[in-house]
């Protein structure tokens, strides 16, 4: 039968709320309520299932605040129930006088004071492994960044750019939104780390290759905190002077090394007071010095050596005044000396149309060298000689005719101009005017016959003083309309005789012409 309730018992009471409080339902058991403390054990079970393992969001907030108020109401029922408890006989084989002393209000009051530190105890452990689970997440960060730049590491900087940027992004967060973390803590570490990665082309003597990373590890101070970063703000300076000058020396007179004055001009203008700075002037004007003596002595073709020296012109024309201005200026007396020795290497080559080409620019561009007349001789020898290369077996020297020699006398029994071009011993061109009354002629032997012997007309004359020797003559029409304008003769002058030399035109249908040779009177 149901015992009759007891007296009030506050004692009791207080000790079935602390029991209760420990969330393990101790105070329904005390009571015999096996309903609501299995309740109690379901609750604290679900909250636990959430709960564990820690991660770094914890349980949430709300069911925190639930838990607590279920607890509340659990030690407020159980002080409810405690507090008028019903009076059961006691088992016989424990049957004494008073209470057990196990079951007395007081001890257990104590034991729900000792067991309140259990839900205590949890939150407390609970924080530990909350923060152990955000360590944990800060050194999955920090390893997600390191795996960033090791797979940099294994591509050119260009591709992997973007791939260094984020694991870059992720260190100054961990250091910066996380100080003391042991994630943090590692970051300096880090990005020693992450310089050498970065910068690697230039530990391995690839130059070219450690200008663009080198340049951007210089960019990172504006990124990450300048006292993170400590000595590495200045790590990549004199690697980049390095890895600028080597380069720039490597790339000189190279095709495509820039008229900006490539990396020298980068150089000069980024570390102007550098060693390495210093050191561009004398290297572009060794070069210099180098390609002019092979000009006369090398392996390599003039015109590719001209052609470099040219380029090294473009890359001194970039570079800061004072140095552009003495490297360029002995850099073009190279070229001035390369043009005109590629012109006769190519006259050489029986190339006569680039020779040509050459030494007529040459003749243009300077006009007050030395050496001009005879480019000029070699220009028109090369184009003589591309009408008939027998007079290419020689270069033209810079003789003209100077007065002294065998006198030809040339007339133009043609209506129209023509200018004359002669090389042997001497070179030159004449040109011949018109011949205003003058026609062609329907045949060869008519013109052999009849040319300049009509002593009515005035023939355009030119004289001419040539030493004894070969030459090689181009006879070109104005009127470059008619086929076969050009026409060419030889002729061998020789001591004890005057020359004449007749030119006409013969048309026996709309566009046939024919030249003489030169003919030798008696």
């Amino acid at each position: 039968m149901v015992g009759a309730l007891s007296a009030p018992d506050p004692l009791r009471a207080l000790a079935v709320a602390l029991l209760n409080l420990s969330g393990l339902g101790l105070g329904y058991v005390l009571l015999r309520r096996w309903l609501a403390a299995a309740l109690c054990w379901a609750v604290t079970a679900v909250l636990l299932l959430i709960a564990l393992p820690a991660d770094p969001d914890g349980v949430p907030g709300g069911l925190v605040v639930a838990y607590v108020i279920f607890l509340l109401l659990t030690a407020g029922d159980g002080a409810r129930r405690g507090l008028r408890a019903p009076a059961e006989p006691a088992p016989p084989e424990t049957r004494a006088p008073g209470r057990s002393g196990l079951l007395r209000p007081p001890v257990v009051l104590a034991l729900g004071l000792v067991l309140l530190a259990v839900p205590a105890g949890g939150a407390v452990a609970y924080d530990a492994a909350r923060d152990e689970a955000v360590e944990q997440m800060l050194l999955d960060r920090l390893a997600d960044a390191d795996a960033l730049v090791a797979k940099g590491s294994t591509d050119s900087f260009a591709a992997s750019k973007e791939q260094y940027r984020r694991a870059l992004a992720q260190y100054g967060e961990l250091a910066e939104e996380h100080e003391g973390s042991r994630a943090a803590k590692l970051v300096p570490d880090r990005l020693g780390k992450y310089y050498t990665t970065v910068g690697g082309p230039y530990a391995k003597d690839e130059y070219c290759d450690a200008v663009e990373p080198l340049t951007y590890l210089r960019t990172v101070p504006d990124v990450v905190d300048k006292d993170l970063l400590g000595d590495l703000t200045d790590w990549p300076d004199d690697r980049l002077a390095t890895s600028l000058y080597e380069c720039g020396a490597s790339r000189l007179g190279v095709v495509g090394a820039g008229t900006d004055g490539g990396e020298f001009g980068v150089l000069m203008r980024t570390f102007p007071d550098s060693a390495q700075a210093d050191k561009v002037e004398p290297a572009v004007r060794g070069r210099i010095k180098q390609l002019n003596g092979e000009l006369s002595g090398g392996d390599r073709a003039p015109c590719t050596v001209t052609e470099e020296v040219r380029r090294i012109s473009d890359t001194a024309s970039g570079l800061p005044a004072k140095s552009a201005t003495a490297l360029t200026g002995e850099a073009a007396d190279v070229v001035e000396s390369g043009t005109y020795a590629c012109g006769v290497d190519q006259f050489k080559d029986d190339d006569f149309a680039a020779a040509r080409q050459t030494m007529t620019d040459f003749a243009d561009t300077y006009k007050d060298s030395k050496r001009r007349v005879q480019a000029q001789n070699i220009a028109i020898g090369a184009e003589i000689a591309e009408e008939e290369a027998a007079a290419g077996k020689r270069v033209p020297s810079a003789a003209k005719p100077n007065g002294s020699g065998l006198e030809l006398v040339i007339s133009n029994d043609a209506p129209d101009d023509v200018e004359i071009l002669f090389t042997g011993p001497v070179t030159g061109k004449v040109s011949l005017k018109a011949c205003g009354s003058c026609e062609t002629y329907s045949s060869e032997s008519s013109g052999r016959t009849l040319a300049c012997e009509d002593t009515s007309k005035n023939y355009p004359k030119s004289r001419l003083v040539l030493p004894a020797g070969d030459y090689y003559f181009l006879y070109k029409r104005a009127d470059d309309t008619v086929d076969n304008a050009n026409h060419t003769a030889t002729s061998k002058i020789e001591s004890g005789y005057s020359y004449t030399d007749c030119t006409y035109v013969v048309q026996s249908d709309p566009w046939d012409l024919d030249l003489p040779e030169l003919a030798l009177p008696s």
